[in-house]
């Protein structure tokens, strides 16, 4: 189904700009200030607010435009969880990547326990539509309670030392938290990293060992769908 172009009403900064200030400030580890700069660099002149702004209206209709990486029977899901501090409290960010390191989906939750863990699943097989080859997780025992209530009939795995793909993908993760000092808030940290992910999925390449011609094509493609999700035409 093809989603309605989006709208960009009472702006009076042009479609290019909004979308390129957002896709600044998602993409590479800038802070609003940063964007601010190098907009006005460009004879631009907008606040940091007003670009913040735009990232919390127009980031996350980008990134569902963006088109998913199809599931397969064949796919390989690491999970794992990593403790986040918001207003001083210890929140739990749960993410699930394949076997490239495509992230499939994280959610912010109070507990690392069963509970926490079957609602990762449950939203996993609704987006994905379809069950894993296997599952890998570190040795926390709330995946293995959760997957028998969930997808008993999937090869789990449970080792510290299988799990590197997903404890790798943290990374980026935790460069932008340190950027951004921090997080306000659960709704905060859920919107940026839905943002966030759908960006790194479309413009980092699965293949580690990519020519630098194949790394240049694969930008220029991934620009080419960032600019008819932001709906630039020209």
């Amino acid at each position: 189904m093809k989603r309605a172009a989006a709208r960009y009403n009472n702006h009076r900064f042009p479609t290019e700009i909004i979308a390129h200030a957002v896709w600044l400030y998602y993409r590479f580890p800038l802070s609003l200030g940063h964007v601010e700069e190098m907009l006005l660099e460009r004879g631009i002149v907008v606040s940091y607010e007003t670009i913040r702004r735009w990232g919390r209206r127009y980031g996350p209709d980008y990134a569902r435009r963006i088109r998913r990486k199809p599931p397969s029977k064949d796919d390989i899901w690491p999970l794992d969880e990593v403790a986040v501090s918001i207003n001083g409290r210890r929140r739990w960010l749960w993410r699930a990547v394949d076997q490239d390191g495509y992230v499939l989906d994280e959610i912010v939750q109070t507990r690392r326990n069963t509970k926490a863990a079957r609602r990762l699943l449950t939203r996993l097989l609704k987006k994905q539509g379809s069950t894993p080859k296997r599952m890998v997780t570190d040795r926390l025992r709330s995946y293995g309670a959760a997957k028998r209530q969930v997808m008993a009939n999937v090869e789990h795995r449970s080792h510290k030392g299988l799990n590197n793909r997903a404890e790798n993908s943290h990374v980026p993760f935790r460069k932008r938290e340190r950027m951004r000092q921090g997080f306000r808030s659960i709704g905060s940290l859920q919107h940026f990293v839905s943002v966030f992910s759908a960006l790194r999925n479309l413009f980092v390449p699965a293949c580690t060992n990519c020519s630098a011609s194949q790394i240049r094509n694969h930008r220029l493609q991934a620009i080419a769908e960032w600019k008819a999700a932001a709906g630039i035409t020209a």
